[in-house]
């Protein structure tokens, strides 16, 4: 039976298009949609008239039939076939998130919310659910309806795997082609991503196109057997991670990272690439974190990987 898609739900505008958005990913995937809300600990997160342990009080009651039945009926009006479910709980809402994802198949959260889930993108979704999370993180941004490819970000380390057989999967259930990006750095400094970049040396631009080439093959020999019904470009590139993935970002989707790797994507959701491209892709964007690793490998450093 195939894993829910759960979508964290606080009544803002982000928040109704991240359930519009995890509406359709039940709909492709033939999975349960669960809506879930979670009061934070802080009393101005509680709604008035009704503590946290008093689920019939009229502040939840008044919630029940408002955020979360306008939450439904945008669901209902993206995937009329998906089933629907509400979760109300007490808890911060990144704690509630990540135990639910031990069960979903997919959790989608907006760029933007209110009360308890303001500051999901500062730090919050990278940080907690990518570190923490048991299924892929899908963050809904960018401008309305994105059309195009899947953007997937490739590198050669075994960390990627998890989102590039992602990115396979979602092309296919989409029926949408699927872009491979890798980036090649240089060692001019108008391609660094930060000052804690390491320097580089500088290959010709044959070297570094061929050795893009073969990270692309490798990577996606597998996965691209399995999904013959994919249409797969390569697109090895030179420059700037961060810059480069936002751009390419502006004709894709849905953009696919993994939480961890190394060269061009070494640290991608650690530090400035991460918060460059959760503030600023135009499209939504998918964080898969490698399944062997533990919470604890997933906040690490850059120079985890040499």
């Amino acid at each position: 039976m195939t894993k829910p898609v759960v979508v964290g739900v606080d009544g803002s505008p982000s928040s109704l298009d991240a359930v519009g958005a995890a509406s359709h990913e039940a709909a492709i995937r033939g999975a349960e949609l669960r809506l879930v809300h979670a009061f934070g600990r802080s009393s101005s997160h509680l709604p008035a008239g009704g503590p946290p342990w008093n689920p019939a009080g009229a502040g939840v009651r008044e919630l029940l039939d408002g955020t979360l039945a306008a939450a439904e009926r945008r669901a209902h009006a993206v995937a009329p076939q998906v089933d629907i479910t509400r979760d109300v709980t007490v808890g911060e809402p990144l704690v509630v998130l990540e135990i639910a994802s031990r069960t979903a198949s997919l959790v989608v959260v907006g760029s933007r919310g209110l009360g308890a889930f303001s500051s999901l993108l500062l730090g919050s979704v990278s940080g907690h659910l990518a570190a923490h999370g048991r299924c892929p993180v899908l963050v809904v941004r960018g401008r309305p309806d994105p059309t195009g490819p899947v953007l997937l970000a490739v590198d050669d380390s075994p960390a990627s795997e998890e989102a590039i057989r992602f990115a396979f999967a979602e092309a296919s259930l989409r029926g949408a082609d699927l872009t491979a990006l890798h980036v090649c750095r240089t060692g001019s400094p108008d391609v660094y991503d930060g000052p804690a970049d390491p320097p580089f040396v500088t290959y010709d631009e044959t070297h570094l196109r061929e050795h893009a080439e073969r990270v692309l093959d490798a990577a996606l020999a597998g996965p691209g057997e399995r999904h013959p019904n994919v249409t797969v470009v390569r697109r090895p590139v030179a420059g700037r991670v961060r810059h480069t993935l936002i751009d390419a970002s502006a004709d894709a989707q849905l953009l696919v990272v993994g939480a961890r790797g190394r060269g061009g994507f070494r640290g991608l959701l650690l530090g400035s690439v991460n918060q460059a491209v959760l503030h600023h892709a135009r499209c939504p964007v998918a964080v898969v974190r490698h399944r062997g690793e533990g919470p604890a490998a997933a906040e690490g450093g850059e120079d985890d990987h040499p």
